[in-house]
């Protein structure tokens, strides 16, 4: 029981050192595509449009590892597959 505890906290610590990893990629990303956009064409803004899509993944990212599972949980599964089971009957 404490082995199995020890592996879901553990679990849990790679999965937020693998969102703090995209995190800080997205920033530093996303600040030399500003730099870059700022220098080769002003006025034309494009970077923001790799931000706002990165930004919904990273979003989706953080979702998944902070809600510790709790969206799509096997409970959740089973009850909507009875759900469906009873509106066939």
């Amino acid at each position: 029981m404490e082995d199995e505890a020890y592996q879901r906290a553990k679990s849990q610590v790679e999965a937020l050192k693998g969102f703090y990893s995209h995190l800080g990629v997205f920033i530093a990303v996303n600040a030399l595509l500003f730099v870059i956009n700022y220098l080769t064409s002003p006025g034309f803004w494009w970077f923001y449009w790799v931000t706002i899509f990165w930004g919904f993944g990273l979003l989706m990212h953080g979702l998944g590892v902070f809600s510790h599972g709790k969206i799509f949980t096997k409970a959740w599964e089973e009850k909507k597959i009875q759900e469906y089971m009873g509106k066939e009957k």
